[in-house]
């Protein structure tokens, strides 16, 4: 091998090993652990990306890893036996999927698709079981978010049954004005309206009309690049 090639297969092991310590070290089931304990995780993991609009996994295919966003964005959905499409969750940078893969031979329930060009950090089962076992602590961190978006799918199916679109629209926008730092009553929606749509139970259409009814009815302001401007708090609560 010439010394310039040894030199670039040098550089790309120095990236790939920054990426899986930068992935690690990201994740909250992990961040927690000493640094040695998060080289010894970072071993494991498998670098790879995706362009956007690429699909992660499909519903079916076997589950058997665990997707730590390194860099990127994905979104989480299901199809129903008509092809509608259902969106669970939008993850980020640091959160991960493929969970279910961490106790059981199983199959995915869902698709996971690139927003955005994505980079993640994959870990096999079999090494995910010797760590839990070896750091209990992971464990724990795991069953919090378990609960977490157990609690967040409940939620979201008993707004599906009992309340109409406008007070799922209502709530969702109440909920993004309290996640924001300060007192400003501008928000920006975490996902397109498209997307939106489909995690409120809705089409894109009738999320555009309702909106424009709560902003005729001045509760909000709808600015531009996805911005909302919460003029009446209260008043939206009681839709």
């Amino acid at each position: 091998m010439r010394s310039e090639d040894i030199q670039i297969h040098a550089h790309n092991c120095h990236n790939d090993k920054e990426t899986h310590k930068a992935c690690v070290s990201l994740v909250p089931i992990f961040n927690h652990l000493e640094e040695e304990q998060m080289d010894e995780i970072m071993v494991t993991a498998q670098s790879v990306s995706y362009k956007k609009g690429e699909i992660i996994y499909r519903a079916g295919e076997q589950s058997d890893s665990l997707y730590i966003i390194n860099n990127g964005k994905i979104r989480i959905y299901r199809l129903s036996e008509s092809g509608k499409e259902q969106l669970v969750r939008i993850l980020n940078t640091g959160e991960f999927t493929g969970e279910h893969a961490l106790f059981s031979e199983s199959t995915h329930e869902s698709y996971a698709e690139a927003l955005v060009d994505t980079k993640v950090c994959m870990i096999k089962r079999a090494d995910l079981q010797e760590f839990l076992l070896k750091y209990p602590s992971i464990s724990l961190k795991i069953l919090t978010e378990f609960s977490t978006r157990l609690e967040q799918s409940e939620k979201q199916t008993t707004r599906f049954a009992t309340e109409k679109v406008e007070t799922r629209i209502a709530l969702f926008l109440a909920e993004c004005k309290d996640s924001e730092e300060g007192k400003s009553k501008e928000i920006v929606l975490p996902m397109s309206k498209k997307n939106l749509a489909s995690f409120l139970g809705t089409t894109p259409e009738t999320l555009s009309r309702k909106l424009a009814d709560l902003e005729d009815q001045g509760f909000i302001s709808q600015k531009a690049q996805r911005k909302i401007e919460i003029i009446d708090l209260d008043g939206l609560l009681l839709v």
